[in-house]
């Protein structure tokens, strides 16, 4: 597998092997990597869980614990999670994969852009549902338009035989 550099990556979105919208700014393209933002669009913990305890997370859905809430900012008290959703959304060929990688900007304040999700599956296309947590010892606040993460891109060797999104999996629609 190849890293795409900012060459490739503008050829990439020229031709259609990543499609991005809105599109990228120059500004967003970095050396290996693009830039997204934060849409406006969270999911916060429910109050009514916060103090209770899930038995068995193999039977927990996401929406079992969050609510949606649309705010164009948002604070997080040190050790919250919640889940954002980026502006853009991203498609991509068969035999590109992506990687969300945090802004160091950021994790050097201690806010982490993902927890544990960080790989986009060839083929899919959709707006990436990220996990933000904070772990600083002081609030932080994130706001809608945030370049708060960039994607790494990558070519496989090969095209997946079924592109992501044509899965019928929960998320792939996102």
């Amino acid at each position: 597998m190849t890293i795409l550099s900012d060459s490739d990556l503008r050829k990439a979105l020229k031709s259609g092997e990543i499609k991005i919208a809105p599109k990228p700014s120059d500004a967003c393209i970095g050396s290996g990597s693009i830039d997204v933002a934060l849409s406006g669009t969270f999911y916060v913990g429910k109050k009514s869980v916060k103090k209770g305890v899930i038995r068995d997370l193999s039977k927990t859905d996401f929406t079992d614990v969050y609510d949606k809430v649309k705010r164009d900012s948002l604070v997080l008290m040190p050790g919250e999670v919640v889940l954002a959703v980026t502006e853009e959304k991203l498609t991509l060929a068969p035999d590109v994969c992506g990687w969300i990688q945090g802004r160091s900007r950021f994790a050097r304040l201690g806010l982490t852009a993902h927890v544990a999700s960080s790989f986009i599956q060839p083929g899919s296309s959709n707006r990436q549902v990220l996990e933000v947590a904070n772990l600083a010892w002081f609030p932080v606040r994130i706001h809608k338009g945030m370049r708060i993460c960039q994607i790494v891109f990558e070519k496989t060797q090969t095209k997946a035989s079924i592109p992501y999104a044509k899965r019928g999996r929960p998320y792939s629609k996102q």
